[in-house]
C-alpha cells in the first residue's frame, strides 16, 4: 500500500454518524445564506475506519483547487473548508443553476484522477428539506465500483470487497497521481 494514505486517527460508526449529522446541520445553514444558489458539498469517498491523513487531505486538496478552478467565473457567496477526523468537507454556495453545477462536478468525476475519491453532491434546500440532483437525473451513468467497475453502490451493499481491497487500489490511484504531477 503506498505509504501512509491510511495513517490517520481511526473513527468510529458513532462518530461517523454525529459528523453526518453535523455535515447535514451545516448544509442547511449555508443554503439558507440564500436559497436561490446551489450548495456543493464535497466529501472523500473512503472506505474503512480512516478517513484522513496528510496524503489524504493533499489529495482532497488537489480536488478543491479543480473545483475552484471549474467554478472561476462565479463568486461564491459562502465558501467553507473543514479537516474532521471523520473526513475532510468543502462547501461552496454559488449562484449557478443545480443542473449547471453538476455537470460541471459530474465532469470533475470523470476526467480528474482523484475524481473518483471524491462525492461531489449539488443541494438545495426545498419545504425545509434538503434535496440532491442525482448523475442519473442527468443522464450520466452511476459510479463504478473502486475495484471491479460494477456499479459501485452494489458492490458496498452487498460488501463485495474487502476495506483493505479498497484501500488498495486507492493506494494506488494515490500513488499514480503523485507520480504523474511528480511529487
Amino acid at each position: 500500500m503506498c505509504e501512509g494514505v491510511f495513517s490517520g486517527p481511526e473513527v468510529s460508526l458513532q462518530e461517523m454518524l454525529h459528523a453526518r449529522e453535523k455535515r447535514v446541520r451545516t448544509q442547511k445553514e449555508v443554503v439558507t445564506a440564500d436559497p436561490t444558489c446551489s450548495l456543493l458539498s464535497a466529501t472523500m469517498n473512503i472506505p474503512g475506519p480512516v478517513k484522513t491523513s496528510v496524503k489524504l487531505e493533499a489529495v482532497f486538496k488537489k480536488i478543491m483547487d479543480t473545483i475552484e478552478t471549474k467554478l472561476s467565473d462565479v463568486t461564491p457567496l459562502v465558501h467553507l473548508y473543514r479537516s474532521e477526523k471523520s473526513g475532510y468537507e468543502y462547501f461552496l454556495l454559488v449562484p449557478l443553476a443545480r443542473e449547471e453545477l453538476k455537470n460541471r462536478m459530474i465532469e470533475i468525476e470523470e476526467t480528474h484522477l482523484y475524481g473518483r475519491l471524491v462525492d461531489l453532491d449539488v443541494l438545495w434546500l426545498e419545504d425545509d428539506e434538503m434535496k440532491s440532483i442525482s448523475r442519473e437525473a442527468l443522464g450520466y451513468p452511476r459510479r463504478t465500483c473502486f475495484v471491479c467497475e460494477e456499479e459501485a453502490k452494489l458492490c458496498g451493499r452487498s460488501r463485495t470487497h474487502s476495506v483493505t481491497e479498497m484501500q488498495q487500489k486507492i493506494s494506488e490511484l494515490i500513488k499514480k497521481g503523485r507520480m504523474q504531477a511528480n511529487d
